[in-house]
């Protein structure tokens, strides 16, 4: 029996349709490959910045700029590196890799205040009564977030510990704060689905008509924030955060403690694209018996998981777009106290560093024979951030509005750090 297809279309017609369609299969699935691989690509090239904030105030004259023979020096001596400076004999790993990083010895800033210290090396600015300031993260994620349409998670993200706000720029900017394990307060809620959905359905009514009111940007802020946070729950790309499905040699190497999972938290985050990822280790306000503390605790700890980092970004060609920071607030003190510690110091001090474009292996200024004052040009919180946005291409001529109106700059117009751009 002579079948025909329908519509009076033959089979040799019916073929030709066939294989056109086999054809445009085709090359919409090397396209779609072509847009993946493309899209990986610029991934890849996207820039980023870590920072691994040392709480309490680290003393960098006992691991970045050390003082033999001095009165103020201590008893750890420096060794050679990689790069053309020498660091603290108890961080052999980091020596392997300053040829990654550099040392700004000539930090020289005016808050010796835990918290106003805290917040003038987050911002660029002193504390004032009258005006919040973005912080670093909020700053990046701000110019950089917006340029990811693809990114679900959030655009700043703190990993084992609380960091600055996003003061002006408003709270889709805010930091968003997990452990070193992935785990995010108050994201499993355990609520059903369906349940779930009706109660957002309703805040979202709620929140419609308090915008529709114009009583200012929080409901418009908050609302975001919502969104992003109900978006984040099913997104695959939470998957960043599982570091415990890195091989067991990678996350050896890291370290098993939670600034070792931080920095290779850190290092999955912006590998998924992430522009901002804050890193803390706290407990660095040694005023009494610093050198047992540093040497037993801290530096060992230190040293594995920032070596590992860098060690990860460069293998994996990420270095050369991801800025990497290492500070804390201030500095301590080059005179040893009668506790075998040392107390808190912001005249003279340094920080850490590299990638991005960044020079790596070099010290920049120089401190005097006993570490008591900067020698030559110093360096502050602003001209810090000035250069670490330069690195990551971000316009310096860039100038927000805060809240009451008043223009301010990026970077509160910080000088570029002579040497490291």
């Amino acid at each position: 029996m002579n079948r025909k297809t329908p519509r009076g279309m033959n089979r040799r017609h019916f073929m030709s349709h066939l294989a056109g369609a086999s054809a445009l299969t085709g090359t919409a699935l090397a396209l779609g490959e072509t847009l993946r691989a493309n899209a990986t690509e610029m991934k890849k090239n996207q820039k980023a910045a870590i920072l691994l904030w040392m709480g309490g105030g680290p003393s960098s004259i006992d691991l970045w700029d050390l003082k033999p023979g001095a009165n103020t020096g201590g008893p750890f001596r420096p060794i050679s590196t990689n790069g053309d400076v020498q660091i603290c004999e108890h961080l052999p790993m980091m020596a392997k890799n300053m040829d990654k990083m550099s040392i700004v010895r000539s930090m020289s800033t005016r808050e010796a205040d835990h918290s106003r210290g805290r917040y003038y090396m987050h911002t660029g600015y002193v504390p004032n009564p009258n005006v919040k300031h973005p912080s670093y993260g909020s700053v990046i994620a701000h110019q950089l977030g917006t340029q990811r349409p693809e990114l679900e998670l959030p655009a700043f993200i703190s990993v084992g510990g609380a960091s600055e706000g996003p003061g002006f720029l408003g709270m889709a900017y805010s930091p968003f704060s997990v452990n070193s394990s992935g785990r995010v307060r108050n994201l499993n809620l355990g609520i059903a689905p369906d349940r779930m959905a009706s109660r957002m359905q309703a805040l979202k009514l709620m929140e419609n008509d308090f915008i529709d009111q114009r009583r200012g940007i929080a409901a418009n802020e908050h609302a975001k924030v919502l969104g992003k946070t109900l978006a984040l729950m099913s997104s695959s790309q939470m998957e960043a955060f599982r570091v415990e499905k890195e091989p067991t040699d990678v996350k050896e190497r890291y370290g098993n403690t939670n600034f070792g999972r931080g920095c290779l938290m850190a290092r999955r985050l912006v590998e998924a694209g992430v522009p901002f990822v804050e890193v803390n280790l706290g407990g660095w306000d040694n005023h009494q018996n610093i050198f047992e503390t540093l040497q037993n605790n801290k530096l060992p700890e230190l040293d594995r998981g920032m070596s590992a980092l860098l060690e990860d970004l460069a293998q994996r060609g990420m270095l050369d777009t991801t800025a990497v920071m290492w500070m804390g607030e201030f500095g301590r003190t080059p005179n040893i106290n009668g506790n075998t510690g040392r107390d808190h110091w912001a005249r003279s001090w340094s920080v850490l560093a590299g990638g991005a474009g960044m020079k790596p292996g070099v010290a920049i200024g120089q401190t005097n024979e006993d570490g008591t004052r900067v020698e030559g040009q110093s360096y502050s919180s602003e001209d810090l951030m000035a250069t670490v946005c330069k690195s990551l291409d971000i316009d310096l001529e860039t100038t927000f509005t805060s809240t009451s109106g008043r223009p301010m700059k990026i970077a509160n117009s910080g000088k570029l750090i002579e040497g490291l751009i």
